[in-house]
């Protein structure tokens, strides 16, 4: 027994009766395992529809057959229709009537079929000669399959699935239609009247159609197809109607005479299906050179306002001004910037992504509009930051500058206040008149000599007292002139203040030498003085001045910016808390000359006036003066140590910054690193690739949070105006670059990978293609830097087997670095390496296919493009389709060839 052969090429196991290209095949021979045991309605439909499709052929040449299973029994007529159907010569018939003659025969028909490619199974000659009705049928049905069915493609796909698609397609716009089979979907006629009436509407009046009408619309399309479009009625009306379940391979057969019939219509869609794809392809792109643009602009856009505010140094008068400012400034940092940043990063992998896609399609490459480039994005980006470091180094300068303007501000205003009330006479310590007016009394006129020398004396413990104030005037304007170099907003009240103390200073100076003249004069008329008063006086007065210093010196205020510097306040401090008990015996001396004054006074009777004729200052006043210093001294502890807590605070504060920027800093840049050695030597697929590099990047992501806790300990750090960290290295502008750079970093790896897929699946590279050219292309990578120099890529082509002249590799050079830029890029590399084998489109290819929309015209029109691609396709051409200039053309004809080649930038649409 001769086996039934199926197709070469099919695979395994796939058998006679699955139509062709695999899969369907297989479905086949299992339905005709199925129909050994044929049900009586499926074989009347099969011996039919088979009989009428081989007379369909065998009429051609002059004959036909009336039997199926009788008369192909000597396998002349089953030679001569395999004859006809193949357009082939088979050889000489066997012309005996023998049985044996008769197998001959079958079995050179039988051979022929296998030489076809198709591997029979289960069905030999002995079979078809002894007139088996299911074996015979089942050969027919192979050579339907082969001859009829096994061609037919629709969108890579074949044979029954090709042919159900196409069905699909022709009669998807005709209602009360749903092709789903090739059985119970055609049983109303209504499918069968829409492929004729989808390419020869004027053979059918579809709208009169009724779905309730089965056998009416059944016998219309057979009696259509048979009278215009040549194919013979195949099927009973009745026989469809009335079995639940059609024979699918009756149908099958019936329905690809059709196919075959409209062939040429076919042609004109597959033509239109090639314009549409390539029409696809321009609209994505120039979709996505708008999205560039629109988001270039934007960006641009930001930036262009965003530096004029930057570059703003106007500053603020006063400190929380500043301050806000510099709130402002962090907001813009934290909120508003690294928005931004991720739409530059998308936006040079847009841009990437784009120029790969115009790549593969053979389109030109995208020029941005003018301004627009990805390196003006940069270049603005660059200008940007160093605006923005600029404007922080302004910010932290100007708050350091009002903040010491605040601090010599207070201390002016407190020396001056202590200067004036001195003057004023009104501090405890101090004459009890005004200086001015006690300087210019006349009270020595009418006292006696012993009044006019305690008046001299006194007026030597003023000249005293007026000697040790001179540091403290010319203090004064020290911190004015300091002021007024520094602008200080309020330099005008300070000067006011500052030139009304130095002309009074001037005034008291003039009038203190006019006293000591009229008191010497008068000094030399009287002689009588009082000793021990004047010692009283004597240390009683510098005493005074120790107290007022030491009082002036508790109260100062102070501007420190580190433990070290409150240290050394704090053991100053200590050092004069060790004079107090020399200066409390120098008290009690002092307090003991006016005890003894008083003694003597007691012991001779003296009633000595009410105050010291010496100096103003009482005993009284020496104490309280005493009291204010012993009250001031713990307070001037206390302060100090809240100072010293302070800046043990900003310490920690530092070195808590420190710990996590000498952290964050190394691991910054070792994922920089370890993110340039995965760009120099991904390994695996392109999957695994991508996989690895989505996990590093969502490890970088994750990792964000410390960079948050950083940024809090940074502004903890500037809310206490600390500017300075000795710690560490890494500053916060530190860690913020690095971070950028390695959030860009592994986007563009990514995108790297993203574009290699896109190669791989547009050239159709098999992953160990791509692999291999990775491999080549990092051994000849010598930097390790993602891109070879010129004599390392002649070395990798020579080790490849290319024969290179000089010649030669200069226009294989222009080829994958058209740009001179002196390297040869992984993506250049790949491109080279597969562009002589790629299968892509062309202009030619996309002009034969208008050509064929066009019925073989030089132009084509609105109407025509309307009714063969779809409508959004069709208006796209139209809008862009420049008017045809040649002659004998219909008005409004459009020309496709220029249309073609502007596709492929060529020329300009």
């Amino acid at each position: 027994m001769m086996m039934v052969m199926q197709p070469e090429g099919l695979g395994a196991g796939e058998g006679p009766f699955s139509g062709g290209g695999g899969g369907e095949y297989m479905e086949q021979e299992e339905d005709w395992d199925r129909d050994l045991l044929l049900d009586p309605a499926w074989e009347k439909q099969q011996r039919k529809t088979f009989t009428a499709w081989c007379n369909s052929h065998l009429r051609k040449a002059g004959t036909q057959i009336e039997n199926i299973e009788e008369d192909f029994r000597n396998g002349l007529k089953l030679m001569l229709l395999l004859e006809v159907i193949s357009g082939e010569r088979l050889p000489r018939p066997d012309k005996g009537k023998m049985r044996f003659h008769k197998i001959a025969n079958v079995n050179k028909a039988l051979d022929f079929i296998a030489s076809k490619g198709v591997k029979l199974v289960s069905i030999g000659a002995e079979e078809i000669v002894d007139g088996n009705l299911k074996m015979t049928l089942g050969m027919i049905w192979t050579i339907i399959l082969r001859f009829a069915i096994q061609d037919i493609s629709v969108e890579e796909t074949s044979a029954k699935e090709g042919l159900l698609l196409w069905c699909q397609r022709k009669t998807a716009p005709y209602r009360n239609v749903n092709v789903q089979n090739f059985h119970t979907s055609w049983k109303d006629g209504l499918a069968l009247c829409a492929l004729i009436h989808r390419h020869r509407p004027d053979l059918i009046d579809y709208a009169k159609l009724r779905k309730d009408d089965p056998i009416g619309n059944l016998n219309t399309a057979f009696e259509v197809a048979e009278k215009y479009l040549d194919i013979p009625k195949m099927l009973d009306a009745e026989d469809i109607v009335n079995t639940p379940k059609p024979d699918e391979k009756a149908i099958m057969t019936y329905v690809s005479c059709f196919y075959h019939a409209f062939a040429g219509a076919e042609q004109a869609e597959t033509a239109a299906n090639r314009i549409c794809k390539v029409l696809a392809v321009n609209q994505e792109n120039e979709k996505l050179m708008e999205e560039y643009e629109k988001l270039a602009s934007e960006l641009l856009e930001w930036i262009r306002r965003t530096v004029p505010w930057l570059e703003n140094r106007v500053g603020e008068p006063s400190m929380s001004a500043m301050q806000r400012k510099l709130e402002d400034f962090r907001d813009y940092r934290r909120l508003h910037k690294p928005p931004r940043v991720q739409e530059k990063c998308q936006l040079e992998i847009n841009f990437n992504t784009l120029q790969t896609k115009l790549r593969l399609s053979h389109r030109p490459a995208f020029m941005p509009s003018e301004g627009k480039l990805v390196s003006d994005i940069a270049n603005a980006w660059r200008g940007l930051e160093q605006v923005e470091k600029g404007y922080e180094d302004w910010l932290l300068s100007e708050i350091r500058r009002l903040q010491r303007l605040q601090h010599l501000a207070e201390k002016f205003q407190q020396k001056a206040s202590l200067h004036e009330a001195w003057t004023r006479g009104r501090a405890p310590f101090s004459f009890r008149a005004g200086k001015e007016e006690m300087l210019q009394q006349h009270d020595y006129e009418s006292a006696s000599l012993q009044e006019v020398r305690a008046l001299l004396r006194r007026h030597e413990a003023f000249e005293s007292d007026l000697a040790a104030h001179q540091d403290r005037v010319e203090h004064i304007a020290a911190l004015a002139q300091e002021l007024n170099e520094l602008d200080y907003h309020e330099a005008a009240s300070v000067n006011s203040r500052c030139q009304a103390i130095c002309d009074q200073w001037d005034n008291l100076g003039t009038l203190t030498q006019k006293r000591r003249d009229a008191l010497e004069r008068m000094e030399k008329l009287l002689e009588t003085i009082d000793q021990l008063q004047l010692e009283f006086a004597r240390r009683a007065a510098p005493f005074n001045n120790w107290l007022d210093g030491a009082i002036e010196d508790l109260q100062d205020v102070w501007l420190v910016h580190s433990v070290e510097e409150t240290q050394s306040l704090l053991t100053a401090h200590e050092q004069f808390k060790a004079t107090l008990p020399e200066a409390d015996r120098e008290r009690g001396a002092i307090l003991g000359i006016q005890g003894e004054i008083q003694k003597i006074c007691q012991t001779y009777g003296l009633r000595p006036k009410s105050a010291n004729p010496y100096i103003t200052l009482s005993s009284q006043d020496i104490n309280n003066k005493w009291d204010t210093v012993r009250k001031l001294v713990p307070s001037r502890d206390q302060t100090l140590q809240e100072e010293l807590a302070r800046q043990q605070v900003n310490e920690r504060l530092r070195r808590q910054f420190a710990a996590q920027a000498n952290a964050i800093g190394p691991w910054i840049q070792g994922k920089v690193e370890e993110v340039g050695r995965l760009a120099a030597g991904l390994a695996g697929s392109l999957e695994e690739q991508m996989a690895g590099l989505r996990q590093q990047e969502q490890n970088i992501i994750n990792y964000k949070s410390n960079i948050d806790r950083l940024e809090g300990d940074h502004q903890l750090l500037q809310e206490s105006l600390v500017f300075d960290n000795k710690h560490t290295v890494y500053s916060m502008e530190h860690i913020r670059v690095g971070w950028e750079q390695l959030l860009t970093s592994i986007a563009r790896t990514i995108n790297e990978v993203e574009n290699q897929v896109l190669t791989r699946d547009a050239k159709g590279l098999s992953q160990e293609q791509l692999n291999e050219f990775r491999a080549s292309f990092n051994h000849f990578d010598r930097k390790r830097n993602g891109m070879m120099e010129p004599d390392d890529f002649r070395a990798c082509l020579i080790s490849m087997g290319y024969d290179l002249g000089e010649v030669e590799f200069a226009r294989i050079m222009t080829m994958v670095d058209p740009n001179a830029a002196g390297v040869v890029t992984f993506q250049a590399f790949i491109d080279f390496m597969t562009r002589e084998t790629a299968e892509t489109d062309t202009a030619e290819q996309v002009v034969a296919s208008f050509k064929i929309l066009a019925g073989d015209k030089n132009y084509i029109t609105p109407e025509e493009l309307r009714r063969e691609l779809p409508a959004e396709q069709a208006e796209y051409c139209i809008r862009r389709m420049a008017p045809y200039k040649g002659s004998g053309a219909p008005p409004g004809a459009l020309d496709y060839v220029a249309f073609s080649s502007a596709l492929y930038g060529e020329s300009d649409l």
